[in-house]
């Protein structure tokens, strides 16, 4: 009797550092978070119960809107320019081009490099080289004969440095993701597609794109959560007042700078119930598909 009790406890034991890591560190700081955003909690002291005032208050609040809206432009053009670039570098890799394994895999560590660079020592170059006196960017401006641009600090070029850091940063890791996912589609279909006249755009299309579904969704659920949480990139590249700053930022200064943790939590809980709306709907349109 104790060895079938053992028996049927043993796979319950293996999952259960899991299920304690996530409720020490997930469910109770959630819990807690949605708890702190109805008060008016300054970090220290007791929290002052004030109900919804602080959800009232993120309706009149303009910074909040500005930097939902800026999150929302990081965010899709994180989708497209991220993915787009990982899926043409991830092809280019692997491409009969590149016949060597030495050049191949030279190629593939290159290209991995900028994911393992520090994000805040990269937004400092990045800053360097948008700078409006003495950046490289402008000096390449001028001698292609246009004239010097206020990257950081005109709210209709700030977003710009941002965007290409993020691109720059995350395209590495979502190369090496695809990467893998074309290495694992059988060379016959190509061969089977040239042989009935496909050209390379054809094979591209009804070969590569049908078969790599389920890691572009992985992608763009991973990249989507990743740009909701942005805040390096925006943080060491500011523009003027909240032109750039995400959502994950203004969350950052609302209960750091300002010491409002009950307002900070408030859009904190905003933030993962947008997370959560746009996890379903990517869920739900996967299993229209039939994919899921």
């Amino acid at each position: 009797m104790l060895k079938a009790l053992k028996k049927y406890r043993a796979p319950y034991l293996f999952i259960m550092p899991f299920f304690i890591l996530f409720l020490v560190f997930q469910l109770v700081p959630t819990i807690w978070t949605f708890y702190i955003s109805l008060t008016n909690w300054k970090g220290i002291g007791t929290p002052d119960f004030c109900g919804f005032d602080n959800y009232r208050k993120m309706l009149i609040d303009d910074m909040f809107w500005e930097s939902l809206g800026n999150t929302v432009v990081y965010w899709l053009t994180g989708l497209v320019f991220i993915i787009c670039c990982a899926l043409l570098i991830a092809s280019l890799l692997n491409s009969r081009y590149l016949k060597s394994n030495s050049a191949r895999a030279f190629f593939k560590t290159a290209t991995f490099l900028p994911n393992i660079c520090a994000a805040i020592a990269m937004g400092l170059i990045f800053r360097m080289l948008f700078d409006e006196n003495v950046g490289l960017v402008n000096e390449l401006v001028t001698m292609l004969g246009g004239s010097r641009l206020p990257w950081l600090t005109s709210t209709t070029f700030s977003k710009i440095p941002v965007i290409i850091l993020n691109v720059w940063r995350y395209t590495p890791w979502f190369t090496m993701i695809l990467l893998s996912g074309l290495l694992n589609i059988s060379k016959d279909y190509y061969e089977a597609a040239t042989v009935d006249g496909a050209n390379g755009w054809q094979q591209f299309w009804f070969i590569t794109l049908p078969s790599l579904k389920n890691i572009l969704f992985f992608c763009s659920v991973t990249l989507t959560v990743d740009m909701w949480k942005l805040f390096n990139e925006s943080y060491i590249l500011p523009g003027p007042g909240t032109s750039n700053s995400s959502l994950f930022q203004y969350m950052y200064e609302s209960g750091f700078n300002v010491f409002n943790m009950g307002y900070a939590s408030a859009i904190g809980v905003i933030l993962i119930l947008i997370l959560i709306v746009i996890s379903i709907i990517q869920f739900v349109v996967r299993h229209k598909q039939g994919e899921i």
